[in-house]
């Protein structure tokens, strides 16, 4: 079997639901031997969502897939000092406890780190290891809210609202990810391990965009604005005859004249309140009644069909049903399957990146608590 990018790498997982276990899933992707330790009861997310027959929740077997599987109740001595050897015999551990809990146990970084110079520790927490809020308890949910993340979710006459998924988590497993893989580089060159201090807030704040720069220079604060895009016009969805909804993204000069053409509005590129990007924000609603109308009057697949041809980005708004039906997902392989230890066939996502020359592998679903106890011992 082709050799994958993170052979020979073993990664030790103390998480638990989201963010923790989606960084590791993405390193075992590509080849690191990933032990997930769980207590007797499980990982929470293996009860949340549908379940599958077997009592486990869908969305667990694909989270954890490519993964070993653990039992051990860190509560108890005996089992914390297998979890501490197991570690102290890894290249990383990556954990999502509340900061001062791994090291209560005797696994705090410093500790570890004197024995294992080259242990890469991976920590999430909601706020980080340090700060006046350290402590504090702290999920993707909260994070949102506490980043500005959320402040500018929403319409603008009603209160903030969620994304509809765990964005926070998912921010922080990718930080988590790449921090991981930036230490494993270091560590090459000087043979020193690192500490990795991933918070769910600074993850979600890095997404901000304009927010920071702009009220600092200009004292703007940005207020929700619903599906405006404020500092583009038009950038926009709009609802099609047939009731989908239709995305286009027409703010560069050249495109917004396409756009206008392919409507048969040549007229509104030449229009002094559209003439340039600046002008369009501050017209932007008279500009969203325009495309509205045209894109009212004809069904989302010939609008798609119109725009394609015209060169204008514009996509659907997919469900789940769509995107499955989607033959481009297909064709890239978005859409994928991992078998359990039963023999069904589990319904994931497909690899990202894609790497041409040394591409991951999917190679199983999650298994059970303590499905690979023995195997993991006897090394």
């Amino acid at each position: 079997m082709k050799a994958l990018p993170l052979d020979g790498i073993r990664v030790i997982e103390l998480g638990s639901t989201v963010a923790a276990p989606a960084a590791a899933r993405l390193l075992a992707d590509f080849g690191a031997d990933v032990v997930k330790i769980e207590p007797p009861e499980g990982d929470h997310l293996r009860r949340w969502g549908e379940l599958a027959p077997d009592g486990t929740s869908w969305w667990f077997k694909s989270h954890n897939r490519n993964k070993s599987f653990v039992c051990l109740d860190l509560r108890q001595r005996d089992d914390r000092l297998r979890a501490r050897e197991l570690i102290l015999g890894a290249d990383a551990v990556i954990e999502n406890f509340r900061p001062g809990v791994m090291a209560g146990w005797g696994m705090g970084y410093a500790e570890l780190a004197a024995e294992h110079p080259g242990l890469i520790y991976v920590s999430i927490s909601g706020y980080g290891q340090d700060g006046p809020k350290a402590e504090r308890p702290g999920f993707g949910h909260i994070a949102e809210g506490i980043s500005g993340f959320r402040y500018v979710t929403g319409y603008e006459d009603r209160p903030p609202v969620r994304v509809g998924l765990s964005v926070g988590d998912e921010i922080a497993a990718l930080y988590a990810a790449f921090g991981t893989l930036a230490a494993l580089q270091a560590r090459r060159r000087d043979g020193r391990g690192d500490h990795i201090d991933v918070s769910l807030v600074e993850g979600l704040f890095s997404l901000s965009e304009a927010l920071l720069p702009e009220y600092a220079h200009a004292g703007r604060v940005t207020e929700r604005a619903g599906n405006r895009y404020l500092r583009a016009a038009p950038s926009g969805i709009y609802t099609t005859a047939d009731g989908r909804h239709l995305s286009i993204a027409a703010n560069s000069e050249p495109i917004f004249r396409r756009l206008c053409a392919a409507m048969g509005q040549e007229g509104t590129a030449a229009d002094p309140r559209f003439a340039t990007n600046q002008a369009r924000i501050g017209h932007s609603a008279a500009l969203d009644d325009i495309i509205s109308a045209w894109a009212g009057a004809r069904a989302l697949e010939p609008a798609l069909a119109i725009l394609a041809a015209a060169g204008v980005p514009a996509g659907p708004v997919n469900s789940i049903a769509d995107i499955v039906a989607d033959p481009h997902f297909q064709a890239r392989g978005a859409i994928a399957e991992v078998s359990s230890d039963d023999g069904d066939r589990i319904a994931t996502p497909g690899l990202v990146p894609r790497l041409r020359n040394h591409p991951g592998r999917l190679a199983h679903a999650a298994r059970a608590v303590g499905a690979d106890q023995h195997r993991v011992d006897e090394r």
